[in-house]
C-alpha cells in the first residue's frame, strides 16, 4: 500500500507530519521552484532530530543540466545525512549529459531518487538507464505548481505503465505534484509506493503556508483506510 510522503520546510513542520504518521520526512522550499532546496543546516537539523526513526529525502533544487553544478548540490546535500536525495530531471539534456556523474555519487552511497515531470512529456524509455546508474527510485511530479495536479496532465493509464515499468526495473516509485486527497483512490491503485503531498497539507491549500495538523492527519486516514479495506475479508467505507 503507498505511503505517505510529506512536505516540510522545517523542523517544526516535520514535527507535525511525524506525529500524524508520515512515512517519510521530505524537505524542501516550495517558495523556490517545484524541488526548492532547503538550506543545508536546515535539512541537518531535521535529520538529526528524527534521529533515524523515519525516512528522510530532500531535494536538491531546480538545477540547470550541469553536471558540475548537480553533483556538487548533491554531494552537500548527502553530506547531511539524509536517507534520499531527490535530483529534478527536466529533461532529455539531463540524462544525456549527467547521468555518469550522478552515477559516481551513487556508488560512493548516495540514494538518489530522480523526480521526472508530468506537464513537460516525460520519455518513461529514459527511466531504463535508471538502475545502471545507481538510482534507487523514480518519482513523477509537476514543474509548473499552476498548471494543474498531477492527473491533468498524464492519464490513469499512463501513470499505471510508469510505475509499471519503473517497479519491473526495481526502482522505488512515487507520484506527487499539487495531489489532493480526491486523487488518492485512484493514484493508491496505480500500485505506487508513495504519494507526495504539500499543498493538500498546507492551510487553504496553498503549498507556501504552514502545515495544518488536521489536513495531514486526514490524508494519513485515508491511506489508512485503503490499506484496511484491501485485506482479505475487509470491507471499510471510504
Amino acid at each position: 500500500m503507498a505511503g505517505l510522503l510529506a512536505s516540510v520546510t522545517n523542523a517544526h513542520e516535520a514535527r507535525i507530519v511525524v506525529d500524524a504518521g508520515a512515512d517519510i520526512i521530505d524537505l524542501k522550499d516550495p517558495a523556490h521552484g517545484a524541488l526548492g532546496a532547503l538550506p543545508l543546516p536546515c535539512i541537518r537539523t531535521v535529520v538529526t532530530n528524527v534521529g533515524g526513526r523515519y525516512l528522510t529525502s530532500a531535494t536538491v533544487g531546480d538545477l540547470p543540466a550541469d553536471p558540475h553544478v548537480l553533483t556538487r548540490a548533491v554531494a552537500a546535500t548527502a553530506a547531511t545525512g539524509v536517507d534520499f536525495v531527490k535530483v529534478g530531471l527536466f529533461g532529455a539534456a539531463y540524462f544525456s549529459d549527467c547521468l555518469d556523474a550522478l552515477a559516481q555519487h551513487a556508488a560512493d552511497g548516495a540514494r538518489l531518487i530522480a523526480v521526472l515531470f508530468a506537464d513537460l512529456r516525460p520519455d518513461f524509455n529514459t527511466i531504463e538507464q535508471l538502475p545502471a546508474k545507481g538510482f534507487s527510485g523514480v518519482m513523477l511530479d509537476t514543474s509548473n505548481k499552476r498548471s494543474g495536479g498531477l492527473r491533468s496532465h498524464l492519464a490513469l493509464t499512463r501513470l499505471f505503465a510508469f510505475v509499471k515499468t519503473a517497479k519491473g526495473l526495481g526502482l522505488i516509485t512515487g507520484l506527487a505534484g499539487s495531489l489532493r486527497r480526491e486523487d488518492i483512490v485512484p493514484l493508491v491503485s496505480t500500485g505506487a509506493d508513495y504519494l507526495g503531498f504539500r499543498t493538500a497539507l498546507c492551510r487553504g491549500l496553498s503549498r507556501t503556508a504552514e502545515i495544518d495538523p488536521g489536513a495531514v492527519a486526514a490524508t494519513r486516514a485515508c491511506l489508512a483506510r485503503l490499506h484496511t479495506a484491501a485485506q482479505p475479508g475487509k470491507h471499510v467505507a471510504i
